[in-house]
């Protein structure tokens, strides 16, 4: 255990990095949120580093990583890897303190983090796309710096990144002037967690605290059953702030002894919060952002009568992707369905099921034939919005009573991606 706690960033590691920081970064408010309050019985404070200018918590590890260069480092320039909340963050240091970055993303990231990197480095920054995910772009970002003399700044596995994003943890503890049960935040590599652990555990001893993965990329809640990193052969990269295929060796370290649990979060789930913040908060969160608050439904029960931080660890969304966002909320909430129905080859097929399966309040999304031919039945593939996710059950009913033999797409991972 001694070994554990020597590990963790100390609280004058924080708050000297709090001084470097304290004037170019934003003291982002902590809010309390009155509806997730009354949804859950609790008091629910928003920790808002969606509100720094890079939209990010991220900023705050990347700038006092470079300004803690030596002359000579700063003179070869620096190399990052990021899905584009980091790369943002190197981008911005990078012009404020005249340095020549590298910056390696995937070519998964979304386009508006891509032209934020650009935005914030200016003639300063080369945007690099490569590979699919975080960890191809890290593999190229380290050729370039033994190949070029320049150093890393690491997104989440450097002590000096974790200690800038332990100041989340110190500007949390000095802001909220009540005890608080829990705090909630989002893994990916796990600076986060682990830089602000490290400063709550200290300062707020009895705070739980919880981090939160989605569900396709598990690697801290993996490596923690195991004892150690695990690197993980596949990943869901939908949640781009935080799907990584191996969590950092330092993060792991600290959190193990930090962490009371971590939760996995579904993607639909991700994106029904999202929606809600949007339509309810006026908060656009990434899905990183949100995978905190998304928790809170996991427990509902042991926060009941608590207070409780969340932190919205950041705000770049991309506007183009809130259909996909709204179709996999629908999905999670069992009211989007996708079928491939064989219908008979004969008049009238159509308004059959139109008028003897669909219910009053469902509705076809989409309709299309997949095969043409002159056999005796044809596949159909039909997605249906029902209104409430119950009304699932009487359309199976009702098309095994009409004899509508069907493949329902929603329990066929592989089917899905290769049609929807």
């Amino acid at each position: 255990m001694a070994k554990a706690v020597q590990t963790r960033v100390t609280t004058d590691e924080v708050e000297h990095a709090y001084e470097v920081l304290k004037d170019v970064v934003v003291r982002t408010p902590l809010q309390l949120d009155t509806i997730l309050s009354e949804r859950y019985n609790c008091k629910v404070y928003l920790k808002r580093e969606d509100q720094q200018m890079v939209r990010s918590f991220k900023i705050r590890g990347a700038y006092y990583s470079v300004h803690s260069l030596t002359e000579e480092q700063r003179a070869k320039g620096v190399v990052c890897a990021s899905a584009g909340n980091h790369a943002q963050g190197v981008a911005f240091a990078c012009k404020k303190l005249g340095i020549k970055g590298k910056i390696f993303m995937p070519t998964t990231t979304p386009r508006q983090k891509v032209s934020r990197v650009e935005f914030f480095g200016g003639k300063f920054t080369e945007v690099v796309l490569t590979g699919d995910t975080y960890d191809d772009s890290y593999q190229q970002a380290m050729e370039v710096c033994e190949k070029e003399g320049m150093k890393f700044i690491h997104p989440f596995d450097d002590r000096l990144t974790i200690t800038g994003q332990a100041t989340v943890g110190l500007e949390i503890s000095e802001q909220l002037q009540e005890e608080c049960s829990h705090v909630f935040m989002s893994i990916g590599g796990g600076g986060l967690i682990s830089g602000v652990g490290s400063y709550l555990k200290e300062k707020r001893p009895h705070t739980k605290l919880i981090g939160v993965e989605p569900f396709g990329a598990p690697g801290m809640k993996q490596s923690l059953a195991q004892n150690g990193v695990v690197r993980l052969n596949e990943i869901d990269s939908f949640v781009d702030g935080a799907a990584v295929k191996q969590v950092g060796q330092l993060p792991f370290e600290m959190t193990k002894d930090l962490v009371n649990d971590v939760v996995l979060v579904p993607e639909g789930k991700v994106c029904t919060t999202i929606l809600n913040l949007y339509n309810e908060n006026a908060i656009i969160a990434e899905p990183a952002g949100a995978l905190s608050i998304a928790a809170l439904d996991f427990y509902r029960d042991e926060i009941r009568g608590k207070t409780v931080v969340c932190i919205v660890s950041g705000g770049n969304n991309d506007l183009d992707r809130m259909q996909e966002m709204k179709e996999r909320s629908l999905i999670y909430e069992g009211l989007k369905h996708y079928f491939i129905v064989n219908f008979p080859q004969r008049a009238g097929a159509l308004r059959e099921f139109m008028e003897d399966v669909l219910g009053e309040t469902d509705d076809i999304t989409r309709f299309e034939y997949t095969k043409k031919n002159n056999r005796d039945k044809g596949p159909v593939l039909v997605g249906v919005e029902l209104r409430k996710p119950d009304d699932y059950f009487a359309i199976i009913e009702r098309m095994e009573k009409k004899g509508f033999t069907y493949i329902e797409i929603n329990k066929d991972k592989q089917l899905f991606n290769l049609l929807i």
